[in-house]
């Protein structure tokens, strides 16, 4: 039995509306006030949550040797990881700011980091949820500090093998860490609809028996509202205030109507999955008696006769005797005439 996860009096877990986070990363730019105005949309938008990354490029960078290739407004851009990273970096003080302003906003606020002085940090901030990235599933060590510090803790997925997350669960537990969310992911930009691969959602809850979610890398909404239907407890998406803006990650994120379209789907989804339990719904015992089937004479029938198959239709109204009780009908006498359409009971019958 999995348990749901409190995050500031939100549940991530079976029976919880789903999580929605809308992972501003760095889509910011290192333009702070335009993190802020990302913060007031997403929560208009209706999400749960949104994250940062409070990373330091020397954390996971030596120099400016390693270069990246993406797709910023509409062309091919190949520049220097650091340089990259670093015109991005948010100091301490405005990440504070910003968690302040997600709490007025009655959002939820929770970060990246990138060593166990980053996790430090967001430990002061107050946050309520931390997060591992999947360029960070291999770092055990950062793994277990989160888990260290009793806060609920999400691993994502992206590029690992089965063994790599069973040794990042492992790690996490056996530090001490209780609350664990693990998100399936594809670390690719944007991932090819075919290696989505939602189905990995239900098989990574059979395995580790804690809430699953979907940090979605695909254009569009589709995935992310489909992995609900498979038990996604989270969404993360990325965001952006426009899609046409210089930077890695705006072409494939979510920009504010994609987001709150996002939001209804999901809830609309909710609503329509339903609790699993087989039988009549609400308005469908209303309309069983228009739309279903009674047992009624075919033709006309004198009293006395004894009926056969062939003196028996199935006609609405539903309100007699169902088809399936028909069966007992036939070799029984009429007690009285029964005209052509007429309903067959056991009162007519002996």
């Amino acid at each position: 039995m999995i348990k749901p996860i409190d995050i500031s009096g939100r549940s991530i877990g079976p029976g919880a509306p789903c999580f929605i986070a809308a992972e501003i990363g760095i889509n910011h730019n290192g333009d702070i006030q335009l993190a802020h105005n990302m913060i007031d949309v997403a929560a208009d938008a209706g999400a749960d949550a949104v994250k940062f990354q409070n990373y330091r490029t020397e954390d996971f960078l030596s120099g400016r040797e390693l270069t990246y290739t993406y797709i910023s407004q509409g062309h091919e851009v190949t520049e220097s990881q650091w340089d990259m990273f670093k015109r991005c970096e948010l100091p301490t003080e405005a990440l504070a700011e910003l968690r302040r302003h997600c709490e007025r906003r009655n959002l939820v606020f929770f970060s990246t980091p990138t060593s166990e002085a980053g996790v430090e940090q967001l430990v002061r901030f107050g946050a309520h949820l931390l997060k591992n990235g999947s360029d960070y599933l291999v770092h055990l060590p950062l793994i277990r500090a989160m888990a260290a510090t009793g806060i609920p803790t999400v691993l994502s997925t992206g590029m690992a093998t089965l063994e790599e997350i069973d040794d990042a669960v492992h790690a996490f537990r056996d530090a001490g860490g209780r609350d664990l969310i693990l998100l399936h992911c594809t670390s690719s930009y944007p991932t090819p609809p075919i290696e989505v691969n939602l189905r990995n959602i239900p098989a990574l809850r059979e395995r580790f028996g804690c809430p699953i979610g979907f940090s979605d890398h695909s254009d569009g909404i589709t995935a992310a509202i489909g992995s609900v239907a498979l038990g996604s407890c989270m969404v993360e998406k990325h965001f952006t205030l426009d899609k046409y803006s210089p930077g890695p990650d705006h072409r494939f994120s979510a920009d504010p109507a994609e987001l709150a379209a996002l939001v209804r789907g999901v809830r609309m989804l909710e609503m329509q999955l339903g609790d699993g339990e087989v039988g009549p719904t609400a308005s469908e015992a209303e309309g069983r008696r228009e739309f279903r089937l009674s047992c009624v004479a075919a033709r006309n029938l004198p009293a006395g006769h004894t009926l056969e198959g062939v003196d028996i239709f199935f006609r609405r109204p539903g309100d007699g005797l169902p088809p399936r009780m028909a069966p007992q009908l036939i070799g029984r006498s009429l007690t009285r005439a029964v005209g052509v359409g007429e309903q067959l009971g056991f009162p007519e019958v002996s």
